[in-house]
């Protein structure tokens, strides 16, 4: 497991891996199976296992056993960190497509 300097579980990367991002977008839609969510990628099941491992680790999901199965549940309050940090550069995008928007409003008047 990735962690912090803070000992708190690294979210930033457990998302740094593509397969990682599609698996939470599969289980935003829903509670899923290992096997199901499988069925989704072009790896092997111990390699989605694998990826879930490293999500299960950081806080992302939680896995509960059904008979057989483990299922697994997106906890996306856990993101926390990334909103946080992203939320640091929401003023420069809202600069930005401020003065985009004027730019363009002078243009058509012109």
């Amino acid at each position: 497991m990735v962690m912090t300097a803070d000992r708190q579980p690294d979210v930033f990367a457990a998302i740094s891996h593509r397969a990682r991002r599609q698996m939470l977008d599969l289980l935003y839609e829903n509670e899923r199976s290992v096997g199901d969510i499988a069925a989704h990628f072009e790896m092997s099941r111990p390699a989605v296992s694998q990826h879930l491992r490293v999500l299960l680790d950081a806080g992302l999901v939680t896995e509960q056993r059904h008979g057989r199965e483990r299922h697994y549940q997106v906890q996306p309050e856990c993101l926390g960190p990334v909103r946080d940090w992203i939320a640091r550069y929401e003023r420069f995008w809202d600069d930005r497509l401020q003065r985009l928007q004027r730019h363009l409003a002078k243009k058509n008047k012109s």
